[in-house]
């Protein structure tokens, strides 16, 4: 193949170029280079390859920090520059805004950053048995593989955590059920550590004593789970596992349990939930409607200030956890939780609840497109959006601004998964 000369990358973390009128998406390319590259699929726009040889690097081009970088696929970046990383997802962010959304924010946030390695506190490690590779694996699928990648340790992964990946194969080969875990979900609060065991049968009694002894010898909790995340119990120490992590600015503490959905980072989400309140602002005596609220990440920090709080959720045990986290931090008298299915909001529902001075809105990756057309029944002055889809997040920027009149004040990105090509943002849209 001829010289490749990457102009840019991609939303998945690939160089593009141009050739012979084709897109050519390059894996382990960056902006500025000139690669050879082998085609590993053809289509007939577009290319798909992978770096064989740099020419000519670019100088935000680093040596990757992992030994199995290019293998594992739970990394795409570990070859740039933090600072080419944040670049390139703001300006995914702002591509998403003008070409879904046909809008422009009006201020281009500072990207929120924190740590780069160690930062994963919380994990879903595949466990497969593997005779060729000489019994159990533990660890993410290999890149563009239902594979597990052979890997003894991870970057991204706090270091007790990554130094884990070896006992852990070792344990599960030594259960009598060894090809019935498919799967181990790692939980870290702040002064606990929970690992999750998935198993597809029956413990025995010699397994159980073994999960106990790894378990003692490593300061873990283990819990074992049956089938879905609420069958998820404590095996050893039997008594549930204090997991929480503390908000430390507003003074509160965040408990969930193992299979709970919380950030995985925790530094970056205290730095994300100090510029959520900064920009919504919220004033003492206000009403504030905290959309998609989980466990109260966002609802008790705004409570804290003296406005009163509406978290609403479709999860009844998520709904549950918020309400008993604002018990926890003595914030039940300014705030109430309630079920509700924000994918299937009406106008008549949400006026029913009563009018907003402000909203937080913090939705999945499908976003949140029913409830903000439905917002003129209420139309609070300011929304702070959080996302962690630039595409859902511009469409739903283009029904705030085009049919409902609301400027999009000011956006930007968040660096949750540093090394990865995920991007999540935050953005500020005002009445007009």
């Amino acid at each position: 193949m001829n010289t490749l000369r990457i102009e840019s990358l991609d939303q998945e973390g690939r160089g593009v170029a141009h050739r012979d009128g084709k897109v050519v998406f390059v894996e382990g390319a960056l902006p500025g280079e000139e690669v050879i590259a082998s085609v590993y699929r053809k289509k007939p726009s577009f290319e798909l390859a992978i770096t064989t040889r740099i020419v000519r690097p670019a100088t935000a081009r680093r040596e990757p920090g992992c030994t199995y970088f290019g293998l594992c696929g739970g990394c795409s970046l570990q070859h740039a520059d933090v600072r080419l990383q944040v670049a390139a997802k703001q300006r995914v962010l702002e591509d998403n805004l003008r070409h879904i959304g046909k809008v422009q924010p009006e201020e281009i946030f500072p990207a929120i950053h924190g740590p780069s390695w160690g930062y994963r506190r919380r994990a879903r490690l595949t466990v497969r048995y593997v005779a060729k590779k000489g019994g159990v694996l533990v660890g993410f699928h290999e890149k563009r593989s239902s594979y597990v990648a052979d890997m003894r340790s991870c970057e991204v992964l706090p270091p007790p955590v990554s130094a884990l990946l070896v006992p852990l194969r070792d344990l599960v080969g030594g259960l009598s059920i060894y090809q019935r875990v498919p799967q181990i979900e790692i939980a870290l609060g702040d002064d606990a550590s929970v690992l999750v065991f998935r198993i597809l049968e029956p413990l025995s009694v010699e397994d159980e004593a073994l999960l106990e002894s790894f378990a003692r010898t490593h300061g873990v909790h283990a819990y074992v789970q049956r089938g879905g995340p609420d069958t998820a119990v404590p095996l050893f120490p039997r008594e549930p596992a204090d997991l929480y992590y503390r908000l430390p600015e507003f003074g509160v503490d965040i408990a969930f349990e193992p299979t709970d959905f919380t950030q995985v980072n925790h530094d970056v989400n205290r730095v994300l939930v100090r510029r959520a309140l900064r920009l919504l602002d919220p004033q003492p005596g206000e009403r504030i409607a905290d959309m998609f609220c989980g466990l109260g990440n966002f609802s008790l920090p705004i409570a804290r200030s003296g406005a009163s709080v509406l978290g609403i959720e479709g999860s009844a045990p998520l709904v549950a956890h918020a309400a008993a986290n604002a018990e926890r931090n003595g914030l039940a008298s300014r705030t109430r939780f309630m079920v509700a299915d924000l994918f299937r909001m009406e106008p008549e529902t949400l006026a029913a609840l009563g009018p907003f001075d402000r909203m937080l809105i913090d939705p999945p990756r499908d976003g949140a497109v029913e409830l903000v057309t439905a917002l003129e029944a209420v139309a609070p002055r300011r929304i702070v959006y959080v996302s962690c889809n630039p595409a859902t997040l511009a469409r739903d920027a283009g029904v705030l601004v085009h049919n409902h009149g609301y400027r999009l004040t000011g956006a930007g990105i968040v660096n949750m998964f540093p090394h990865t090509a995920h991007v999540e943002s935050i953005a500020v849209f005002d009445r007009q």
